[in-house]
């Protein structure tokens, strides 16, 4: 079984991943809540975890040994008292003034939760005004507040694993979201990194939640030993890609020597780059052709030298990534073909969204047939997952993945 982080490219062959299977969160959506905590609709919970659970069987099936980040949490807190009470302590803390003014109150009820595993479940579903005072009368806030109101809010993007944290090489991003709403989740990936045998002292940590910059892992993309491509986006701004590329290019460790930064358009539509852009086999990848008209890429150097270089690149998408692969040609495959309302339509259900789990073979949404249909043409082995409610959160099969191993090609 592997330990530690081993992630040099976004196509090798899939040992090990981290997912987390939808829960309760989804169930304490409610309409009033949806903007802000960046949904679109309600996704029904039990046909959404069907489809997850068939996600996570198709990773199986093809070799992954497949991890939940709950369990790794879990298993983190287990027999350490004073971790455990930490933990409490900074889920409270991140979960915002409301959290904040309950916190004696919230302290003793997620404390008093013995078994570690629903301790960790309860932090992400949100903790209720009724949870935490069922039977409360004659102060203001119980006359005039009902059960439904949240002092910790729930985290329902979460199962969208790559965004809190990014493997590279092997390091970790350890990301500052863009939303408050999703801050909380890095607290996660943080206690597991740092505290789970499997991960403790082994990872170098490029980025913290503490750094002022936002970045998230779906603009993040591992192209080569080498070369790491991360998107400026409307949740990753340019000086943490600076500040990334710094930390990499100071570990001696890492094989990382050029940062290339995509510049794509800041919309909820191209919330990230692996939403407009992805690698689905040595020489070939999906884009989505809104993109290819207004795409801006820079190169970052300067490893050994103490100081960033910056320049931007010229040229077509397809003859710059040939150039800085090796290859003599690169086949950018677009999302929806020829048709503008096909590509429309797939890439807002994530048809550019693929997850790479061999050389030539991607797990895909079903729902997106004309993509699936020129990926096959294509040449590229296409593994296709129910999609009815998960796509409902804005996310793709590469979302709710963060793979932790990967063979190298």
């Amino acid at each position: 079984m592997e330990t530690g982080i081993h992630n040099t490219s976004e196509i090798g062959r899939l040992r090990k991943v981290l997912l987390h299977r939808p829960g309760q969160e989804l169930e304490n959506l409610m309409p009033e809540y949806l903007e802000r905590l960046l949904f679109d609709d309600i996704p029904y919970l039990y046909g959404a975890q069907r489809e997850h659970d068939c996600f996570a069987q198709i990773l199986r099936d093809n070799g992954a040994e497949v991890v939940y980040l709950e369990d790794l949490t879990a298993q983190v807190l287990a027999g350490d008292e004073e971790l455990r009470r930490r933990f409490v302590e900074e889920t409270i803390r991140r979960a915002g003034s409301t959290a904040m003014g309950y916190r004696g109150d919230l302290k003793r009820y997620l404390l008093d939760i013995q078994d570690p595993l629903e301790l960790v479940l309860k932090t992400m579903e949100g903790v209720s005004y009724q949870d935490v005072f069922p039977n409360e009368q004659g102060r203001l806030s119980s006359l005039v507040h009902t059960g439904a109101r949240f002092l910790m809010p729930p985290i329902p993007n979460l199962y969208f694993t790559r965004d809190p944290f990014a493997c590279i090489g092997r390091g970790v991003s350890l990301n500052h979201m863009f939303t408050a709403t999703r801050n909380r989740e890095t607290l996660y990936g943080d206690y597991v990194l740092r505290h789970h045998p499997d991960y403790a002292g082994q990872v170098p940590l490029y980025y913290t939640p503490d750094q002022y910059f936002w970045i998230e892992g779906g603009d993040i993309l591992n192209l080569s030993r080498r070369v790491l491509g991360v998107g400026i986006s409307q949740r990753t701004q340019p000086e943490a890609i600076e500040q990334l590329a710094s930390a990499i290019f100071a570990d001696e460790s890492s094989e990382i020597d050029t940062v290339l930064a995509f510049e794509i358009p800041s919309t909820r539509a191209f919330m990230h780059l692996d939403t407009v852009f992805t690698q689905v086999d040595v020489d070939k990848f999906t884009v989505h052709p809104g993109i290819l008209g207004t795409l801006r890429i820079f190169e970052l150097t300067g490893r050994g030298q103490g100081k960033l270089t910056t320049r931007e690149v010229s040229g077509p998408l397809e003859q710059v990534l040939a150039g800085y692969l090796g290859l003599d040609r690169v086949q950018l495959i677009r999302c929806g073909g020829s048709s503008q309302i096909a590509a429309e339509r797939e890439q807002w259900n994530d048809g550019s969204n693929t997850l790479c789990i061999a050389p030539g073979v991607v797990v895909v949404y079903d729902r997106n047939y004309v993509t699936n249909q020129i990926l096959e043409d294509s040449g590229i082995r296409v593994l296709k997952m129910p999609s009815a409610e998960l796509s409902r959160g804005r996310g793709g099969p590469r979302c709710m993945s963060m793979p932790l191993w990967r063979d190298e090609i």
